[in-house]
């Protein structure tokens, strides 16, 4: 594989990759900057957000795949790009190699929400008819079905709306018709609802790195990887137990800060625009 594919014959650093590796580092750099001189968490304005969220906005299809969490996050992302996507730009092109990546993130991003839509969205309505239904005994089973996302995220407001509700629940157990204590119960769970929605943020680019590792596996489904630098492994059992890897930890790591599903989105939407284009004849495998 050395040889076939040697930088003689392919660039090693193609342009896309190479401004792909440019731009996703220098929006991290960018992060400290905006954080430090105007107190501005640059991830909050370009991580994907529901899209049932206030803070929403489309293009966060495009630019969470640019924020990364952290220097690990990137540096481990990067490399994998380099690694693996240098290749498959070479024998796809350029301009078909960046439309791959694309699809593959957005397809992650759509992924990631259509699963999380099945926790969020139940949540939402249940609040919703507690709001619509006012009474003590609609708060209270609320209450019991769901446990408060109240983190290290949750500002101040959220935090002393939170005690509010808390003082109005204990009054509501022994006076459920208090309605001062309803009414501050109600505006909690607007605002928590409001919170709640916006609390997902996903930021990275590894859905669009696992379907680029999908399509080294199908176009070089014979090359050797070592994992950890010294186990070999052929790339389409890489591939696929990477594959299932994500679909397992999707399913017992469901409240993680891991996108499982958002990396095995990225592999499904990268499978099916390979299956079309080996079906139209335009790429092919390598060994």
């Amino acid at each position: 594989m050395q040889q076939q594919y040697s930088p003689q014959r392919f660039s090693v650093l193609p342009p896309v990759i190479k401004n792909l590796l440019i731009i996703n580092i220098l929006v991290y750099l960018s992060t400290f900057f905006f954080r430090g001189v105007f107190g501005i968490e640059l991830n909050d304005i370009l991580g994907l957000r529901y899209p049932g969220a206030s803070q929403f906005r489309f293009y966060q299809f495009i630019t969470y795949m640019f924020a990364h969490g952290s220097f690990s996050h990137l540096f481990f992302n990067m490399f994998a790009l380099w690694m693996f996507g240098n290749i498959i730009e070479n024998v796809m092109g350029s301009k078909r190699f960046l439309l791959y990546y694309f699809v593959c993130g957005i397809g992650a991003a759509l992924v990631h929400y259509a699963v999380g839509f099945l926790s969020i969205q139940p949540v939402a309505h249940a609040i919703d008819y507690v709001i619509a239904n006012p009474s003590a005994e609609n708060i209270m089973e609320f209450v019991a079905q769901h446990k408060f996302q109240l983190g290290q995220f949750a500002g101040p407001e959220i935090q002393n709306a939170f005690n509010a509700f808390k003082s109005s629940y204990s009054v509501l157990q022994y006076a459920p018709t208090d309605h001062a204590a309803i009414q501050t119960s109600l505006d909690f769970l607007a605002e928590y609802k409001e919170y709640y929605l916006n609390l997902p943020n996903v930021v990275g680019a590894s859905g669009a790195i696992y379907g680029v590792l999908l399509a080294f596996g199908m176009l070089f489904p014979n090359s050797m990887i070592y994992l950890y630098f010294f186990i070999p492994m052929k790339a389409k059992w890489f591939v696929l137990a990477y594959g299932i890897l994500e679909l397992v930890s999707g399913f017992i790591d469901a409240g993680g800060n891991v996108a499982h599903f958002a990396h095995l989105g990225g592999m499904i939407f990268g499978l099916l625009l390979l299956l079309y284009w080996k079906k139209k004849g335009i790429i092919r495998r390598y060994n």
